[in-house]
């Protein structure tokens, strides 16, 4: 079995130094300020893993609000433009139907004006 890539033996090893070197009575305060130090340390990380996705997330959502925005606009000026142009269609045909009454005249008068000539005639 190994651990951090060492085998028992040689933690066997380092435990026996450790343990000559503070001896048993300061051993439970290094093992407690030991287990301190990396409980904070996993703390920190994850609170700044935290931070780090929070930004993440705020980027995000304003990227998304942006392409919302510029996609309302671009239907909103596709529809203008469809309106616009309908609209156009609409004027034309009505400014079409408006000649057609005026060319009917027109044609009548010259019916009338060529029959009271040949009358005069």
């Amino acid at each position: 079995m190994k651990f951090l890539g060492l085998g028992v033996p040689e933690l066997v090893i380092i435990l026996v130094v450790v343990l000559i070197i503070f001896g048993p009575k300061n051993l439970p305060k290094l093992g407690n300020a030991l287990g301190k130090g990396i409980k904070g340390l996993r703390k920190g990380v994850e609170s700044g893993k935290d931070k780090i996705d929070e930004k993440f997330d705020e980027t995000e959502a304003e990227k998304a609000e942006e392409k919302a925005a510029e996609e309302a606009a671009k239907v909103e000026a596709d529809a203008e433009a469809e309106v616009e142009a309908e609209a156009d269609e609409v004027v034309e045909e009505a400014s079409d139907e408006a000649a057609e009454p005026a060319k009917k005249t027109v044609k009548v008068k010259r019916v009338v004006k060529a029959a009271s000539d040949e009358t005069a005639e």
